[in-house]
């Protein structure tokens, strides 16, 4: 699959995408994985950040709100239209524009950080993504992302309860199955069962690769790894939140943080 391919379908994922998503029903998102993501992310007030793969645009907006002069890309222009509909609102001074990581339109230099949300497993080519954020960073800036953990959310993956609804374990297969597109459908699970009904489920091409494979491109990029974070429940949250609870047994998400040399050129 190319890149046109994946934007097509980001494209058309995206209307019910924002409105499911502004409406609350992405509890992963919301109850987790960002605020795990930026309980780890360093101070950021005053720098210059890039969002890649920004979506609607709410994250890019939590990383403005914090103090950073941000810029946010996608490749589906109605998220892209979305993001700028909601800065004219309520202008937090980002810019956004539609582009593919695998090819920045930002000069060398440009950036003291940038992001990924949960987009970069998304990518058919995250060679190119890492190569292009490496040479759009400052010296000594850093990328932060997040993404579906290689080791728990492989190409198969189950939630395996007992008859009290209880997560027992999660059932995984095919971790060394790298899938160049391969579309998973799904809705998010939490919202309502008629708005469900009432839209076509997400086209979600996946790039699965494996732990090892992330490191080492990485590593071969010319990155050093910093941070490496598992997000996880305690056991009150999950009595709380049970849509959660399976993260109780396992991590869904893989969140690193990675710098260029402050030497580099």
């Amino acid at each position: 699959m190319d890149a046109s391919e994946v934007a097509a379908c980001w494209e058309a994922n995206a209307e019910t995408w924002t409105r499911h998503a502004r409406a609350g029903y992405d509890l992963y998102r919301d109850a987790q994985n960002t605020p795990a993501f930026l309980a780890n992310l360093p101070a950021i007030a005053g720098l210059d950040g890039l969002d890649i793969g920004c979506g609607e645009g709410s994250n890019t907006r939590k990383l403005a709100e914090a103090g950073a002069r941000m810029t946010g890309i996608d490749i589906a222009p109605t998220f892209i239209r979305h993001a700028t509909e909601a800065e004219a609102e309520a202008p937090l001074g980002i810019a956004y524009r539609i582009a593919d990581g695998m090819a920045l339109p930002f000069a060398d230099g440009s950036f003291d950080f940038a992001t990924a949300f949960m987009s970069l497993m998304d990518m058919p080519h995250q060679d190119r993504v890492l190569a292009e954020v490496l040479r759009v960073l400052k010296p000594g800036g850093f990328l932060q992302f997040s993404i579906l953990h290689p080791c728990f959310a492989t190409p198969h993956r189950k939630v395996v309860r007992d008859e009290n609804r209880k997560v027992l374990a999660i059932e995984v297969r095919d971790y060394f199955r790298s899938t160049d597109g391969e579309i998973e459908s799904w809705r998010f699970g939490a919202a309502p069962e008629h708005e469900k009904a009432s839209v076509a489920p997400f086209r979600v091409p996946r790039f699965h690769r494996t732990l090892s494979d992330w490191v080492n491109l990485i590593v071969a990029t010319g990155f050093a790894i910093e941070m490496m974070h598992e997000p996880s429940i305690d056991a009150e949250t999950a009595r709380a939140l049970p849509y959660l609870d399976d993260t109780l047994v396992a991590p869904l998400f893989l969140h690193m943080r990675v710098r260029k040399a402050a030497s580099a050129i």
